[in-house]
């Protein structure tokens, strides 16, 4: 086996182990938009937010009208002020449950997994399009003139606004295409895309790739690494779609297709 394709075969084996993590997306059992207020958590049916598994008394959500959100434990212990983050909500157990607080356009919600669900057994098995050197291309990474400003949808249709700095410039079979990173981190950009397959092997609504080996003027874009969003596998993840420049007119036969229960 080649280099490119041993180390290929290893980033398979991260992506399921990923999906199927205590932290994944796979065991999520709830997800629930926070207001003003304090809510009761728990299984129990007189909660506010009633959870189908887990302890009957969690404890308490109370966020003020800054949108500080603080958590008071059902069993005693002094509250805790939740210190809220885009990219590392804060995290808290209850028996199996692991519970976190996502904050999206200043909105907060309630996001439990489940980490003793069986939903990782269960996944069917993750299909891919034959693994093709080709499409580990090498981008021109453009810095834009000025930061562009953004409305991108989601998959449950709550509008995000989003600032891109850089794009992404490759050429195919001498025609030049352009992506624009939306999401990620300055070290590792993240593409929203869909190209032509979408219409009958990938996932409709976009896949993801992320930028590497990172320098001031190139990227590499290994589209043999795009994968499906949160939202193939699970109703409750919130996604980003693309924007309009990164629908792309060909078929990028690279990369993770979607789940045949998806079809």
């Amino acid at each position: 086996m080649s280099e490119y394709a041993a180390d290929h075969a290893e980033w398979r084996s991260r992506r399921l182990a990923a999906l199927k993590a205590p932290d994944g997306w796979l065991n999520i059992i709830a997800r629930e938009w926070l207001s003003e207020g304090t809510v009761a958590v728990g299984s129990a049916p007189d909660n506010d937010i009633v959870l189908p598994v887990g302890p009957a008394r969690i404890g308490t959500l109370t966020q003020d009208a800054r949108g500080a959100v603080t958590y008071t434990p059902a069993e005693g212990g002094p509250p805790v002020v939740l210190e809220l983050s885009k990219y590392a909500p804060p995290r808290f157990t209850a028996g199996s449950l692991l519970l976190e607080v996502t904050t999206l356009n200043g909105e907060n919600a309630l996001r439990v997994r489940d980490t003793a669900s069986r939903k990782g057994d269960e996944l069917e098995p993750l299909e891919y399009f034959p693994l093709d050197p080709s499409w580990r291309v090498l981008a021109e990474w453009v810095k834009l003139d000025a930061p562009k400003e953004l409305t991108i949808d989601t998959s449950k249709s709550i509008s995000t606004e989003v600032v891109a700095s850089h794009k992404a410039v490759f050429t195919r079979n001498g025609v030049t295409y352009e992506l624009l990173a939306i999401h990620g981190t300055p070290e590792r950009p993240q593409f929203v895309f869909r190209d032509q397959t979408a219409k009958d092997h990938t996932y409709a609504a976009c896949r993801f790739v992320f930028g590497e080996d990172l320098t001031e003027k190139s990227i590499v874009l290994d589209f043999n690494k795009a994968i499906n969003p949160p939202c193939a596998f699970t109703e409750f993840a919130v996604c980003p779609l693309p924007p309009v420049g990164n629908v792309l007119p060909i078929r990028i036969e690279a990369g993770e297709k979607r789940l045949r229960s998806s079809n």
